[in-house]
């Protein structure tokens, strides 16, 4: 299983990169894809730094559905890989999120909501930034920070307009699950997030 560590530090710099995200169900370059997370005992933070020189950013009448039909990263956590019970944050470039509660298989609850999350995005000539931070007592209280280790998906979603003006969704897993179709909500496509001096 892949692992990524979560260094206890509190500059961009200190933290561990990972650009492991690809197109497993397409045969296509994968446009470039940092990931980046540290923690400060307190907080967990994370960043995602991607290159896209085509956005797409509907308009629509929730945070949600603008979140569902835009370019966006998610951070998918669960409490062991039954997926009985995991939660998904998918967060647009414009800083929409669609956040629920899940269990196997896409049984999910729109109604949660991640106490303490904050997000920073930012849209930039040639692609965007996400990073945000959650509180660690909500990660642990949720069940999913256990010690030093927490399962986690780390997915992109790399949409862009083709000729005839719709859209192409593209899928890019930190982890490829190996599922005929994409598929994030699998438990092939999890690894563990390890943090460092957390206990």
């Amino acid at each position: 299983m892949k692992r990524y560590h979560v260094q206890n530090a509190t500059n961009w710099s200190e933290a561990d990169l990972l650009t492991e995200f690809t197109f497993p169900w397409e045969d296509r370059p994968a446009p470039k894809t940092e990931f980046r997370a540290m923690h400060d005992g307190e907080v967990f933070r994370f960043r995602f730094d991607c290159v896209d020189d085509d956005l797409v950013l509907p308009d629509g009448p929730t945070a949600k559905e603008r979140a569902l039909g835009a370019d966006r990263v998610e951070i998918f956590f669960a409490t062991d890989l039954s997926l009985e019970r995991y939660f998904g944050l998918e967060m647009s470039p414009r800083g929409d999120v669609a956040d629920y509660a899940a269990k196997f298989y896409r049984e999910i609850d729109w109604s949660w909501s991640c106490e303490g999350l904050v997000l920073q995005p930012e849209i930039r000539e040639g692609g965007y930034t996400v990073s945000g931070s959650i509180p660690l007592p909500v990660l642990r209280d949720l069940g999913v920070l256990r010690g030093r280790e927490m399962f986690a998906g780390l997915y992109r979603a790399e949409f862009h307009h083709k000729p005839d003006g719709s859209v192409h969704m593209g899928w890019m897993p930190w982890v490829d699950p190996g599922t005929e179709k994409p598929d994030f909500h699998v438990p092939a496509s999890f690894g563990v997030l390890e943090f460092a001096c957390c206990e």
